[in-house]
């Protein structure tokens, strides 16, 4: 896969078919790969891409801190993962796209469309995060990281990364740096070499600034509200897809359109037709 260095953090992408630029945030939580768009969870049935690069250029990438790209310890906010996505588009020499984003994978695309509304041609919100016991599931999470951090070192953090292949989600005690630990030998040396009372701050700040609401994420109410961008909503419905947070979304995005629909109607052939058609909406109307 190629791969591009925006902001100092290498980014691995690959760009599938061709026509309009359409920029996919990965599903998968801190684990967000784009292979997800393919293999996990509902998208491994309604298969998006196989459907949408027919008549969109699909531009899919590993968020940092997640499968092969890179990553930094600092209190990584939504708006850092929004701005990969316009560093990657940047490299791509796109200056406006349509965004996709999958589970968690909404927020960094609503900061994106608050934090360049004059690159967003519209936005798909496929089973956005949130919910009260997303919430309280992702802060205990990081809570087992920074207690095993304490217990056994940043070095111990770092051996068990490599003592197997899960993500932060399937064993929090790697923490939201993981993946990055297991195929960056310089990074995992200055990673060990951190103050942990600074880390734990880090850490600390960080989770409470991104999962911080019991709904939707990435974006405050009246960055919502002041949304000029068209969007459709597909909602989820479990413990970490709350339909809750989509019917956040459509009641904040002034030109939402919500897909409602049953989860178990979201079929393989309803669902792809139902976002190209949203999409190509967009599309008509632009020209």
């Amino acid at each position: 896969m190629p791969t591009a260095v925006v902001d100092g953090i290498a980014t691995e992408y690959e760009v599938v078919g061709s026509g309009p630029p359409l920029l996919l945030f990965s599903p998968g939580g801190f684990n967000a790969t784009m292979q997800n768009w393919r293999v996990q969870g509902v998208y491994r049935t309604v298969k998006p891409l196989e459907t949408l690069s027919r008549r969109f250029t699909c531009i899919a990438f590993d968020r940092r801190e997640a499968g092969r790209s890179g990553g930094r310890v600092e209190r990584i906010t939504w708006s850092d993962y929004a701005n990969q996505g316009a560093g990657l588009l940047d490299h791509l020499d796109i200056e406006q796209a349509h965004l996709m984003g999958g589970y968690q994978g909404c927020a960094p695309v609503v900061r994106f469309a608050a934090d360049y509304p004059e690159r967003t041609l519209s936005t798909v919100l496929f089973w956005p995060t949130g919910g009260a016991r997303y919430r309280i599931r992702n802060h205990q999470q990081f809570a087992v990281h920074l207690a095993y951090a304490e217990e056994r070192g940043l070095h111990g953090v770092v051996d068990l990364a490599r003592s197997h292949d899960k993500g932060f989600s399937r064993d929090p005690r790697i923490g939201p740096w993981g993946p990055v630990l297991r195929h960056d030998e310089s990074f995992a040396e200055q990673y060990v070499r951190q103050d942990p009372d600074r880390y734990a701050l880090i850490v600390g700040g960080m989770v409470r600034g991104l999962i911080d609401r019991d709904t939707a994420l990435g974006a405050e109410p009246e960055d919502l509200l002041g949304l000029d961008v068209s969007a459709l909503v597909v909602p989820g419905q479990d413990v970490n897809h709350a339909t809750s947070a989509a019917r956040y979304l459509e009641e904040c995005i002034p030109n939402a359109q919500y897909w409602d629909v049953p989860v178990a109607e979201q079929t393989e052939e309803a669902t792809p037709a139902r976002i190209l058609e949203f999409l190509e909406g967009v599309e008509a109307a632009r020209r």
